[in-house]
Protein backbone atom coordinates (compact mmCIF):
# COMPACT_ATOMS: atom_id res chain seq x y z
CA UNK A 1 0.00 0.00 0.00
CA UNK A 2 1.43 3.14 -0.94
CA UNK A 3 1.55 6.43 0.89
CA UNK A 4 -1.22 7.93 -1.40
CA UNK A 5 -3.69 5.17 -0.74
CA UNK A 6 -3.04 5.11 2.77
CA UNK A 7 -3.88 9.24 3.00
CA UNK A 8 -6.84 8.11 0.80
CA UNK A 9 -8.24 5.87 3.29
CA UNK A 10 -7.26 8.00 6.01
CA UNK A 11 -9.40 11.32 4.15
CA UNK A 12 -11.70 8.85 3.73
CA UNK A 13 -12.10 7.72 7.07
CA UNK A 14 -12.62 11.14 8.39
CA UNK A 15 -15.27 12.57 6.00
CA UNK A 16 -17.17 9.39 7.13
CA UNK A 17 -16.50 9.74 10.61
CA UNK A 18 -17.83 13.64 10.34
CA UNK A 19 -20.88 12.82 8.22
CA UNK A 20 -21.66 10.63 10.70
CA UNK A 21 -20.89 12.59 14.05
CA UNK A 22 -21.94 16.15 12.50
CA UNK A 23 -25.28 16.16 12.83
CA UNK A 24 -25.93 14.72 16.08
CA UNK A 25 -22.92 17.47 17.55
CA UNK A 26 -24.49 20.37 15.81
CA UNK A 27 -27.87 19.53 17.22
CA UNK A 28 -26.31 19.00 20.71
CA UNK A 29 -24.66 22.70 20.26
CA UNK A 30 -27.92 23.92 18.91
CA UNK A 31 -29.90 22.61 22.21
CA UNK A 32 -26.49 23.88 24.73
CA UNK A 33 -27.07 27.49 23.17
CA UNK A 34 -30.88 27.59 23.76
CA UNK A 35 -30.74 26.33 27.02
CA UNK A 36 -28.08 28.12 27.87
CA UNK A 37 -30.05 31.39 26.07
CA UNK A 38 -32.74 30.53 28.50
CA UNK A 39 -30.82 30.32 31.46
CA UNK A 40 -29.33 33.34 31.26
CA UNK A 41 -32.57 35.05 30.27
CA UNK A 42 -34.25 34.05 33.22
CA UNK A 43 -31.62 33.63 35.56
CA UNK A 44 -31.76 30.37 36.56
CA UNK A 45 -28.49 28.98 37.37
CA UNK A 46 -28.92 25.30 37.74
CA UNK A 47 -26.26 23.57 36.19
CA UNK A 48 -28.00 20.05 35.41
CA UNK A 49 -30.88 21.86 33.84
CA UNK A 50 -28.93 21.75 30.45
CA UNK A 51 -28.45 18.26 30.62
CA UNK A 52 -31.89 16.27 29.90
CA UNK A 53 -32.96 18.25 26.90
CA UNK A 54 -29.57 17.65 25.52
CA UNK A 55 -30.14 13.81 26.37
CA UNK A 56 -33.47 13.67 24.39
CA UNK A 57 -32.80 16.17 21.58
CA UNK A 58 -29.35 14.32 20.87
CA UNK A 59 -31.54 10.21 21.15
CA UNK A 60 -34.34 11.78 19.00
CA UNK A 61 -31.49 13.35 16.57
CA UNK A 62 -30.20 9.53 16.53
CA UNK A 63 -33.25 7.75 16.12
CA UNK A 64 -33.85 10.13 13.00
CA UNK A 65 -30.22 9.80 11.30
CA UNK A 66 -29.57 6.24 12.56
CA UNK A 67 -30.41 5.09 8.65
CA UNK A 68 -28.37 7.58 7.33
CA UNK A 69 -25.21 6.65 9.77
CA UNK A 70 -25.72 3.02 8.96
CA UNK A 71 -25.53 3.51 4.99
CA UNK A 72 -22.56 6.55 5.51
CA UNK A 73 -21.07 3.79 7.49
CA UNK A 74 -21.78 0.65 5.23
CA UNK A 75 -20.64 2.47 2.38
CA UNK A 76 -17.18 3.49 4.05
CA UNK A 77 -16.88 -0.56 4.56
CA UNK A 78 -17.91 -1.28 1.13
CA UNK A 79 -14.95 1.20 0.25
CA UNK A 80 -12.37 -0.77 2.24
CA UNK A 81 -13.45 -4.17 1.53
CA UNK A 82 -13.10 -3.10 -2.52
CA UNK A 83 -9.39 -1.78 -1.40
CA UNK A 84 -8.74 -5.20 0.21
CA UNK A 85 -9.70 -7.51 -2.26
CA UNK A 86 -8.15 -4.90 -5.13
CA UNK A 87 -4.72 -6.03 -3.05
CA UNK A 88 -4.57 -1.81 -2.77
Amino acid sequence: MTGLAILDVARDGIVTFLKVAGPLMVVALVIGLVVSLLQALTQIQEQTLIYVPKIVAVFAALLLMLPFMGDALAGYMTRIAARIVAGN
